[in-house]
């Protein structure tokens, strides 16, 4: 009598993106493969630190503009729909950003919940 294998842990993708408008190219590369990752059907956590934090406020993405590259509002909005949207604690905080400033699908966590997501099984982080 034979058993069937396990199946294999669902792949999840967490990115950490650090850079906003003062690195567009980093910023936009970020959000294109978060985009890109929840069209194909993966699971993605996108967690916006340093400067892009920014990006959680509404209207904000609108401000990077980047030649042959996708509006970032609309990456933005793609993993808003069919991903989860971070917002780091200590970087909301040192911009007096609030859960009141943010879009409505953005929580704020800390390192603690990020940590926990880059260590399940199948996971797989990337930082830009």
């Amino acid at each position: 009598m034979s058993s069937s294998p396990a199946p294999a842990p669902a792949r999840t993708l967490v990115i950490k993106t650090t850079s906003g408008l003062d690195r567009p190219e980093a910023a936009n590369q970020a959000l294109t493969v978060a985009a890109a990752a929840v069209a194909s059907g993966v699971e993605v956590s996108l967690w916006l630190t340093g400067e892009s934090a920014w990006f959680a406020v509404p209207g904000r993405a609108d401000e990077l503009t980047l030649e042959h590259a996708a509006p970032a509002s609309d990456l933005l909005e793609a993993v808003l729909a069919a991903g989860t949207v971070t917002l780091c604690t200590q970087c909301a905080a040192r911009r007096e950003i609030t859960a009141d400033d943010v879009l409505p699908e953005v929580r704020i966590a800390g390192a603690a919940v990020f940590t926990e997501e880059v260590l399940r099984p199948g996971a797989q982080a990337l930082v830009y």
